[in-house]
């Protein structure tokens, strides 16, 4: 290779660490929430009431701004929990408060092992606050999240194709308010409705709001993925929004005009889809305990004597497939990061990479596939480049000449240089752009390969049992270095003393930065090279 071609591939791999070490995705505007705001999440450490903003100010009685009332938290009580058993999923709710307590995967466990358990997407300890928990910021009748809900089902078990079932908890305080939480499961859905009706009790008009909160323990000291994102994400204004757990240190928030908002981690999606996204508006915190809050609030509703209002939510908890997220009609499928302008690319080839799948049953040997056929389509541009180069090696003597004769004169030295390649009719780039025009394929193949949750824990040969993960044994970044190294043999030598000694280190430098990388981009990076061998020697035995 030439040195133009060099400096191509290493400014290319520099783009690709320097995105993954120090990118950091461009952020929604944010604002300070008030202090009312900031406390909320806070309040949840005790009672789990949230003040609502102005319920301690002494207001005048009328139908536009009714007096506030507060109804006194409970102490916890031993109910019994209700499951939820689906064909997707196994889910625990809580009568307290009607909060999510569990909420197990059956088609993704934790390890490779077979009996390794169930992913699980809920994670608090004990004394804080359970998922989906509902409040009424800001309204008349403020109602903690912890009361007590009686339920009408003990358990609910969906089995058959295209199944659902409603579980409904409903709280009265008479001469108040009722309110009932009533939460709709499918027998093959990720995602399940929840609609909270308020009835009005009082004799006279009331101002509610429902606020629902998803809260994360987030262990400080839990190995992370450095591809992947642990945190809070928010999909407003048609931009993606994730907040380093780390940099949570005051409250933020986002709106209106949010379409969803939860907790992601690389492979899993928590989402709350609001029925009003224009009219709703997000919060996040994280407290001293490391619990991360991410709540969602809509509009207030003006409720007359007698009458009832409706909020309602989509809950999505599951697996970032593209198709199932893109299924929801909410832009779910803008959680999996594969770039605002990579995605156009990286989506047709995690497409046609499932389409392969169908038929080999392997994502390793698709991807060996995959990584042929892209080889075919730029196979006319990669002999342009392996001629162009085989045409500077013969004129390296030439050019020697030339840097001996013109040490002292760089300008002449760059005139007499290309004299020699005009007058053979050499481009010098030749090498080079057929390999720039590749690099976009490259990105876009990279993308799809590091979040595809469809090579997560799929296996391919012998000691590679999972395609996301780094290779255990480190022998296919080893081999892939020697198939750089061979390359470099294969390749015209540098002109510069100090380039060839930079050149020999190049395979020893890309294998250290490949022992870490998920080993399905180590197999497409590994073919790649030797399909570029079998090409490179065709060439070169054509010109000889």
């Amino acid at each position: 290779m030439d040195k133009r071609t060099i400096l191509a591939i290493i400014l290319s791999m520099m783009v690709i660490f320097i995105y993954n070490l120090y990118f950091v995705p461009r952020q929604v505007p944010k604002r300070q929430l008030n202090p009312a705001q900031k406390t909320a999440p806070a309040a949840e450490k005790g009672n789990y009431s949230t003040p609502a903003s102005g319920a301690d100010q002494e207001l005048t009685s009328t139908p536009s701004n009714p007096a506030p009332y507060r109804i006194q938290a409970e102490a916890p009580s031993a109910g019994e929990d209700i499951i939820i058993d689906t064909p997707l999923y196994i889910a625990l709710f809580s009568p307290q408060g009607g909060a999510l307590k569990s909420f197990k995967l059956k088609q993704y466990r934790q390890t490779i092992k077979k009996d390794s358990p169930y992913i699980e997407m809920v994670s608090v300890q004990e004394g804080m606050p359970q998922p989906l928990t509902l409040t009424f910021p800001e309204s008349t009748v403020d109602i903690p999240g912890n009361l007590a809900f009686e339920a009408d089902h003990k358990e609910i078990k969906l089995t058959g194709p295209k199944q659902s079932q409603s579980l409904v908890f409903s709280r009265t305080f008479p001469g108040q308010i009722k309110i009932d939480k009533i939460i709709t499961f499918y027998s093959d859905q990720y995602a399940f409705d929840l609609d909270v009706r308020v009835f009005n009790l009082s004799p006279q008009p009331i101002n509610q709001n429902a606020g629902l909160a998803w809260y994360q323990y987030v262990d400080p000291k839990a190995e992370t993925d450095r591809y992947g994102h642990e945190g809070p994400v928010v999909y407003a204004a048609e931009n993606v929004d994730r907040q380093n757990v780390k940099k949570l240190d005051t409250a933020r928030s986002l709106g209106p005009n949010v379409a969803w908002g939860g907790f992601e981690t690389k492979y899993f999606l928590v989402a709350m889809i609001p029925q009003n996204p224009s009219l709703t508006s997000l919060s996040m915190s994280r407290d001293d305990r490391n619990l991360v809050s991410v709540g969602l609030k809509g509009p207030k509703d003006l409720i007359t004597r007698g009458d009832s209002a409706s909020f309602r939510y989509t809950l999505y908890l599951g697996p970032k497939d593209y198709n199932i997220l893109k299924a929801q009609g909410a832009g779910l499928e803008n959680a999996i990061d594969f770039g605002s302008w990579l995605k156009w690319l990286a989506m047709p080839l995690l497409f046609i990479l499932k389409f392969l799948n169908r038929y080999v049953h392997n994502y390793g040997i698709a991807i060996i596939i995959l990584t042929t056929l892209i080889k075919i389509a730029f196979w006319p541009l990669g002999n342009k480049s392996y001629k162009s180069m085989k045409e500077m090696q013969k004129l390296q003597p030439k050019l020697r000449e030339l840097q001996e004769k013109y040490k002292d004169d760089r300008a002449r030295l760059s005139q007499e240089t290309m004299a020699v390649y005009k007058s053979h009719k050499i481009n010098p780039l030749g090498g080079c752009l057929p390999i720039l025009i590749q690099i976009p394929v490259f990105f876009g193949l990279y993308k799809a390969l590091l979040y595809a949750i469809e090579l997560r824990h799929s296996p391919f040969i012998w000691w590679i049992q999972d395609l996301s993960a780094k290779d255990p044994y480190y022998i296919s970044p080893i081999i892939m270095g020697a198939t750089m190294f061979l390359q470099q043999r294969m390749a015209p030598p540098a002109g510069d003393p100090t380039q060839q000694k930079i050149m020999m280190w190049m395979p020893i430098i890309f294998t250290f930065l490949f022992v870490n990388f998920p080993s399905g981009l180590v197999i497409y990076w590994l073919f790649n090279n030797i399909i570029s061998i079998g090409q490179q020697y065709y060439i070169n035995k054509r010109s000889a």
